[in-house]
């Protein structure tokens, strides 16, 4: 995999991360769950990048 293909996975993974994160501190009102669900996109984004 090159890295204009793994920094795009990275732009793509990061998007989510902005959003997804305001909508679950929204749901939830308070930041331990953003951190987790910023902890899994990142393991995610790094399993992707790892192949």
């Amino acid at each position: 995999m090159d890295i204009a293909r793994k920094l795009g996975i990275l732009v793509f993974c990061g998007v989510p991360a902005i959003v997804g994160g305001g909508i679950v501190y929204a749901i939830f009102g308070s930041y331990p769950p953003v951190f987790i669900f910023e902890i899994l996109l990142f393991f995610t984004a790094l399993g992707i990048i790892s192949k």
